[in-house]
């Protein structure tokens, strides 16, 4: 059966293609999603699956009911994008001044749908439903995951897979991680107040400047001297502004960065660190500071089980070369929140080839081989299968080859 459903899904490659291509020519902000959400609700409707809209505010939820009774899988994409302007030159170039679809987030959202709808077409051959989350506001804190959890998206699911394009992998490469995979990260900013003046008297002053600096250096030790060195844990200031005048100290500075870590014990230790290092280097150099520290997504744990059944399955698909266990990565991601309410494993699919100039995610160049939609439904089909046909990571699936 399986290897109908592929054939079925490489006829559809050209379809899924036209999909991410006018998806990333035409792509939406974080929490400003209003074209993407009714073309993925209309796709779904006119395959006959159910559809319900505005999920947690701007989420689309399909169910696939199957004919037969059984457990329920949910497969999940996200569809917003990045505000960066495309530099791409490609006939599908974003027509949308600075916004770019420069995460894969299109590619996710076309392989879900293109599996829907090979399910769709085999549906009273399912032994259980599948439940289609696709997501807004994966890239900005808060993100669509908890607010479409809170919402009901999964109400009566078992399990949840997930699946995340890489520019930078070799096209079909398959990454898996059991337990941490992707770190919860968190915001902190510093607002500096000190007294401004003219630049030839700073003795006549409170240099926020100076104060910056210094709370800077401090910060850098948070983790080089106070977390344990086999705790995996980033503090990183990203932008530091103050004045504008070359013979003018300003009154205040402003200290912005993000806090990376997978032990929340590090994770609170490192909030309540920071707080302290700004009121005492603020006070100690005749300053004051204010410290806004926001909790982000939590940490993406994997399920052992789903792992290894990704694991597996991707073996029997795509050969034991093409399956990497790889590193703890500091980058975050929402799905996490799903991962806390249900089994399931999150795995990254490579899409770099020499058909695709190489840039990391984010970029204004990003681009990946679209051929990465086929690895991503044939494994999402696959691990349907396999879990609602009972399999336990093994080759063969109650009489269902997964080669």
């Amino acid at each position: 059966m399986l290897e109908n459903l592929f054939a079925r899904l490489q006829e559809l490659y050209p379809e899924m293609v036209k999909v991410r291509r006018d998806l990333h020519m035409y792509p939406e902000l974080s929490h400003q999603e209003v074209n993407t959400p009714k073309k993925v609700a209309e796709y779904l409707t006119n395959l006959g699956i159910e559809v319900r809209t505005e999920v947690g505010g701007r989420g689309v939820v399909g169910l696939l009911k199957g004919g037969k009774p059984g457990k329920t899988v949910a497969l999940r994409a996200d569809f917003d994008a990045l505000p960066i302007q495309e530099e791409n030159d490609v006939e599908y170039k974003s027509q949308i001044p600075g916004v770019m679809h420069a995460c894969g987030h299109d590619v996710h959202t076309a392989a879900l749908l293109g599996v829907a709808t090979v399910l769709s077409e085999v549906k009273e051959q399912i032994p259980g439903n599948i439940v289609f989350l696709h997501q807004f506001a994966e890239e900005v804190i808060p993100g669509g995951a908890k607010a479409m959890i809170e919402d009901g998206c999964l109400d009566g699911v078992d399990v949840v897979y997930g699946a995340h394009v890489s520019s930078i992998s070799p096209l079909g490469e398959i990454g898996v991680k059991e337990g941490d995979a992707m770190a919860a990260g968190d915001t902190f900013e510093i607002d500096i107040f000190g007294k401004g003046g003219h630049a030839a008297t700073p003795h006549l002053t409170v240099d926020p400047i100076t104060v910056g600096s210094q709370l800077i250096v401090n910060l850098q030790q948070v983790v080089s001297r106070k977390v344990d060195p086999l705790k995996p844990a980033v503090v990183s200031v990203a932008a530091f502004n103050a004045g504008s005048g070359f013979n003018v100290i300003p009154d205040k500075a402003k200290i912005t960065g993000t806090v990376r870590t997978f032990d929340e014990d590090v994770r609170t230790m490192i909030e309540e660190l920071i707080g302290d290092i700004v009121e005492s280097t603020c006070k100690g150099m005749g300053a004051t500071g204010k410290c806004q520290y926001v909790r982000g997504y939590p940490a993406v744990k994997n399920h052992p089980a789903e792992t290894k059944r990704i694991e597996s399955l991707a073996i029997n698909l795509f050969g034991s070369e093409n399956v990497r266990k790889i590193p703890p990565q500091m980058g975050m991601e929402d799905f996490a929140y799903y991962l806390k309410e249900r089994p399931g494993t999150f795995f990254w699919v490579g899409g770099a080839s020499d058909l695709i100039e190489e840039f990391p995610h984010h970029h204004p160049k990003f681009n990946v081989d679209e051929r990465s939609i086929i690895f991503i439904g044939k494994l999402f089909l696959s691990a349907v299968f396999d879990y609602l046909k009972g399999g336990v990571t093994h080759s063969k699936v109650e009489g269902i080859s997964t080669k």
